[in-house]
């Protein structure tokens, strides 16, 4: 019988669907980045292991200067893809492809590095934050220190105040929405920069618990009807170049339940609170927006003598 852990993993981001995972590989952005931060992190000969292999492709780049990759995947049917597919490719005899939960598997020797790709937009949905933390304890207390090197190396979350529409043909429908960040979109009116929520740095003891409340000066009139969150991964650090390799996640857009009519120069303050790997429900159900200042209120002198 599965426990609640099993069974919410199910649910979310344990066993997405097999073309998901083709339709990253066909994501170049994310390709190359990975490719990019791979081959700068992992040096001739080291020992790699990836958390959540998928199709093995991130575990093929490690190869290509690994002397030996342990890419874990808990999924029967992606275990047997990704061994296919490795094995069509030079240098996949280097990838052992393990069939675990990667909430409890330790390799069988210290790794030098450690590849987890189980990202998902604000940290939601996939378990990369607490796998990772789990991963840290065992290892620590299997191989003692140092930790290896976590590859991303960082994330940085970010929200922004948004007027979304909502019309689809004259249908009304007020629903999460994930937009290419390259793209832009008619429908979509920024009110306000974004802000910077949280930073998670992986070398570092990483809280699951994520809490936000900030204010935001209105730049441009309309209706706060949904919040966009921004999420840029530090896949590696380049520290001769003083630079580094980022991986931006697609926009993802919540609706409100309750909009808020705005005006530039208003002030609103913004709060909610999650739990890395939480559903994307539990998120949006936490979200709270409202009026701290009106513009009037703060820039009319005649107004402001009798406040």
């Amino acid at each position: 019988m599965l426990n609640e852990r099993e069974i919410e993993s199910c649910y979310l981001g344990q066993f997405i669907p097999v073309h998901y995972h083709h339709n990253m590989l066909m994501d170049q952005n994310r390709m190359h980045g990975f490719k990019s931060a791979i081959n700068y992190a992992v040096k001739p000969g080291a020992k790699v292991l990836e958390l959540g292999g998928g199709t093995g492709v991130l575990s093929w780049f490690a190869a290509a200067k690994a002397a030996k990759v342990y890419c874990v995947e808990f999924n029967p049917d992606m275990v047997q893809a990704a061994r296919k597919m490795l094995s069509m490719n030079p240098n996949g005899h280097k990838v052992e492809v393990v069939h675990a939960d990667a909430f409890e598997y330790l390799p069988p020797e210290p790794v030098d590095v450690v590849i987890c790709e189980m990202i998902h937009v604000a940290m939601l949905r996939e378990k990369q934050v607490e796998v990772m933390e789990s991963f840290k304890r065992r290892y620590l207390a299997r191989f003692g220190g140092p930790l290896p090197i976590f590859l991303p190396e960082a994330v940085i979350m970010a929200v922004q105040p948004i007027q979304q529409d909502y019309d689809f043909e004259g249908f009304y429908a007020p629903i999460v929405q994930f937009q290419e960040t390259t793209v832009h979109y008619p429908g979509t009116l920024e009110l306000a920069p974004a802000a910077v929520y949280s930073i998670l740095d992986f070398s570092q003891p990483t809280d699951l618990a994520i809490a936000w409340q900030g204010q935001f000066l209105v730049a441009n009139a309309g209706s706060v009807n949904a919040l966009r969150f921004v999420t840029k991964n530090v896949l590696a650090v380049v520290q001769e170049e003083n630079s580094t390799i980022d991986w931006l996640n697609h926009y993802m857009t919540l609706p409100l339940v309750n909009p808020v009519q705005v005006k530039a120069g208003d002030v609103i303050d913004v709060s909610f609170a999650y739990r890395a790997g939480a559903s994307i429900a539990a998120l949006e159900a936490a979200i709270r927006v409202e009026m701290v200042q009106e513009a009037v209120a703060r820039t009319d002198p005649r107004i402001a003598a009798y406040a």
